[in-house]
């Protein structure tokens, strides 16, 4: 073990908690009380294999990819009824793995197709036309990954920039801001990352993550302005495109301490969630591609080979959402098998409103007056409900 052993980043982690236990003092609000968004208006009534990111279609259908179906559908919410847009391939109008749908201007949709590494632009009738690569080398040899975590009104994608090794001795990553064709690359924000465990013995180099450490989730709005999640003095902050940053109030929160429940509790909704892996591939030429997929996690971790830290963090580090009022929905941490909180933030970083629901449900996106959620049932399988966004 280097000087990055796992006893230095838990006393790292032990200050970062404390900090938090601080500021739930005099200088921290309550918040509003938590209250049931209520029953969906719809659920459709097949199941998905997963569900990341839909986008309400104008007229009210939705489209839903599905990576580990293989299928990207336009659903009719309010008859029950799929089609299937697209094909299986790697040729126009195909794709291997439909990841997440986002809109673009002129009513155009940017489909994420993970297993041809592509991102593909819809047509207002889904015709299926421009794509680009994922993975974007640089002069330097690197590669600048456009997976999107959102989409503004200009086709911007933001991103989280690669991690490498060692870790950033600040423990912050950058977001980045990719232009709509790929031709400009800068940063729009930072945010907390996970901590980890870093082990260089036997000639080689491994980096564990710390589970339910905390760390910073984020999102975009439509005009561009980002908005992080803060894991320690929980609260938001806003970073508009001209740079300026709004910083919310911190927020009380009562930690939950971590039993072997939570653990459990965790590595199912990792399971649930499905992880993006990549691959890297050089041909005979020298030239270098990114593969990716998406997959559920089946393995039965062992809790002991895990660095943990005593209490959960506030908020899950999932992607933010921010919905057509202009409100960020802040996943919440409860204690294990309790149901579902968001915490929804207006632009001025205060805490307007917060949102239960029974089960293990997560956004999925919105419409103009919807919000859609996918819930998981006891077999990790996928169902798509839509509710009414409160006002």
């Amino acid at each position: 073990m280097s000087g990055w052993s796992s006893r230095r980043w838990l006393s790292v982690l032990g200050v970062l908690l404390c900090q938090g236990c601080a500021e739930r003092g005099e200088d921290a609000t309550a918040g509003p009380r938590p209250t049931p968004l209520g029953p969906p208006d719809a659920v459709f009534p097949e199941d998905f294999g997963f569900v990341h990111a839909v986008r309400e279609l104008p007229g009210g259908h939705v489209l839903v990819p599905d990576p580990l179906g293989k299928a990207l559908y336009r659903v009719d919410m309010d008859t029950g009824f799929r089609t299937v847009i697209g094909t299986l391939g790697e040729g126009p109008g195909e794709y291997q793995q439909p990841d997440a749908a986002w809109p673009l201007p002129g009513d155009s949709t940017l489909l994420v197709d993970l297993g041809n590494g592509r991102l593909v632009r819809l047509g207002p009738e889904l015709e299926f036309g421009q794509t680009h690569p994922i993975a974007r080398p640089q002069v330097d040899g690197g590669f600048v990954m456009a997976l999107p975590a959102g989409i503004d009104d200009s086709g911007n994608v933001y991103a989280a920039a690669l991690s490498g090794y060692p870790p950033d001795p600040t423990g912050r990553g950058a977001i980045l801001r990719i232009g709509p064709v790929m031709e400009s690359v800068d940063t729009a924000g930072s945010y907390k990352l996970g901590e980890v465990v870093v082990d260089e013995s036997a000639n080689r180099v491994s980096i564990s993550p710390i589970p339910l450490s905390p760390a910073d989730a984020w999102g975009v709005a439509p005009d561009g302005s980002v908005v992080v999640a803060r894991s320690v003095g929980y609260g938001v902050d806003w970073y508009a495109p001209d740079g300026s940053v709004t910083r919310g109030d911190t927020i009380a929160y009562e930690p939950i301490r971590i039993t072997t429940a939570e653990k459990e509790a965790y590595f199912r909704d990792r399971r649930r969630q499905a992880g993006v892996g990549m691959g890297m591939t050089t041909s005979s030429d020298g030239a270098t591609t990114a593969t990716f997929f998406r997959s559920g996690f089946t393995e039965e971790p062992n809790h002991d080979d895990y660095s943990w830290p005593d209490v959960k963090p506030a908020l899950h580090s999932s992607t933010i959402r921010v919905d057509p009022h202009g409100r960020t929905w802040v996943r919440r941490h409860l204690p294990a098998g309790s149901g579902t909180a968001y915490d929804l933030f207006d632009r001025h970083g205060n805490l307007v409103s917060a949102v239960t629901l029974d089960g293990d449900r997560r956004v999925a996106g919105f419409g103009p007056e919807s919000v859609y959620m996918v819930a998981f049932d006891e077999l990790d399988l996928a169902w798509l409900e839509r509710y009414t966004l409160p006002e």
